[in-house]
């Protein structure tokens, strides 16, 4: 009996079970399913790295350079033929050239850190997609379902118009009416089902798998008090501000580097050589050279540098014109979308009470049947009005949040491990090639998922 009881009290748990609701996937959770899956992002994670390499190669710049060559001449003379092997091993090493590598370092550190600024604005594109793919999904799921009530709302309707004119209430026309109604109920039933499609594309496209069912929306995140703050943050952080920052620094030392150009250089040559016969033989030497006249084409560069420098300056201040004015727009959609939310509510309320109303009239013979379906539609149109709204006011908010620079992964809290972009850096900074650094450079990239 005991065994009986626990089985028909785990059966009776499993039955209750299967009607409770499938977990419903929230935004957050597309959001770090964007933030995993995204293909743009890696891509933009190899770029970084490709310029993490840059300043690996500036660095090796400032080493001796060591090479060996392995020679055999064979020569045929009236006094004999011969043949000789030489084996060398030859370096060389720039030992001063007046700061123009040291200033080449620190131009690709800077355009290091502003490839960096560029990932992160990515990443706010990568997430503001996520955001607009889920609220279209549920915009599609509900414009479907209000659809698909209105085809049944409108069928009953044909139905009554029907028994009414069997009964000589109604003319045909009524029923043709309704008749007709139900078609575009119908064709719009299918456009319903065709948008719900392509949004769950998009969702794919966004996030990397197809949305199940999705959660309520949460509660908007805290924004500034106003846009004057708003616009005050994005000045600040913004990574599309960060990054013309960092160009311009970078443009600043290219300018130097094309000053220093025109300066000499100390180099230092060495070699050993093993002849054929046993004899070896070394040399160094130190060699100090310079550009007397290039043609024009150094004094070029230098003004092109200077042209370059300047045209970065402007992009910065032009950058930080298009985030106030991104913020401004963000700004405004919201307040567009909150008072849009407020009247398409109210309209639903109204026409809710008229079609209702309408409905009863059209029983007593007070209203015609063209009355109650032009009041349906009405009602049809003012909920999907407000849906529209609603998902406009949660777009929009995001999108304030990506005009300020704060659409990141970090500052939503998504609970995703974070790419750490100096772990790489960190790595190859200093132009590893011992087997220690190997290792070391090995790891990191098991720890970024890319070996």
């Amino acid at each position: 009996m005991k065994a009986g009881l626990r089985g028909g009290l785990l059966a009776s748990a499993m039955a209750v079970l299967s009607f409770l609701p499938a977990h419903a996937e929230t935004l957050a959770d597309a959001l770090a399913s964007a933030y995993r899956n995204s293909n743009l992002l890696e891509q933009n994670r190899a770029v970084l790295r490709a310029a993490d390499e840059d300043v690996a190669a500036a660095v090796a710049a400032l080493r001796p350079v060591v090479s060996w060559v392995a020679a055999l001449d064979y020569t045929d003379s009236p006094s004999g033929d011969s043949l000789d092997a030489t084996l060398s091993l030859a370096a060389g090493w720039t030992v001063y050239d007046f700061g123009r590598n040291r200033l080449q370092i620190e131009a690709t550190k800077q355009v290091v850190l502003a490839t960096r600024d560029a990932l992160v604005q990515v990443e706010q594109q990568v997430l503001l997609a996520a955001v607009a793919a889920y609220m279209d999904v549920r915009n599609a799921v509900e414009n479907l379902a209000i659809t698909q009530n209105s085809v049944k709302v409108i069928g009953e309707e044909l139905k009554a118009a029907q028994d009414r004119f069997s009964v000589g209430e109604v003319t045909r026309t009524d029923v043709a009416l309704a008749e007709a109604r139900l078609a575009s109920a119908r064709a719009s039933l299918a456009a319903a089902q065709g948008s719900l499609a392509s949004a769950r594309e998009a969702y794919r496209a966004a996030t990397g798998a197809y949305p199940g069912s999705l959660a309520v929306p949460p509660r908007a995140p805290d924004l500034p008090a106003s846009v004057d703050e708003a616009q005050a943050i994005a000045q600040r952080i913004h990574p599309s501000i960060r990054r013309a920052q960092e160009a311009a620094k970078a443009a600043d030392i290219g300018v130097e580097i094309a000053a220093a150009e025109r300066r000499p250089s100390l180099d230092m040559t060495a070699s050993v050589s093993r002849l054929e016969g046993g004899e070896n033989s070394a040399r160094i030497g130190l060699e100090m050279s310079q550009v007397i006249y290039s043609g024009g084409a150094l004094p070029s560069l230098h003004r092109r540098a200077i042209a370059t420098r300047d045209a970065a300056r402007s992009e910065l201040l032009q950058t930080g014109v298009l985030v106030a004015q991104n913020v401004g727009n963000s700004w405004a959609q919201i307040d567009v979308a909150r008072a849009q939310i407020t009247a398409t509510q109210l309209q639903v309320e109204a026409a809710t009470i008229a079609y209702e109303g309408v409905r009863e009239e059209a029983k007593l013979g007070a209203r015609t049947t063209l009355d109650v379906l032009d009041t349906e539609q009405d009602l049809l149109d003012a909920k999907a009005a407000r849906i529209n709204a609603q998902t406009q006011l949660q777009v929009a908010t995001y999108s304030l949040l990506a005009s300020m620079g704060l659409l990141t992964a970090e500052h939503l809290k998504l609970g995703v491990p974070a790419y750490d972009p100096e772990a790489y850096y960190n790595a190859v900074k200093a132009a590893p090639h011992t087997s220690v650094q190997g290792k070391s450079l090995d790891r990191v990239l098991q720890a970024i998922g890319k070996k």
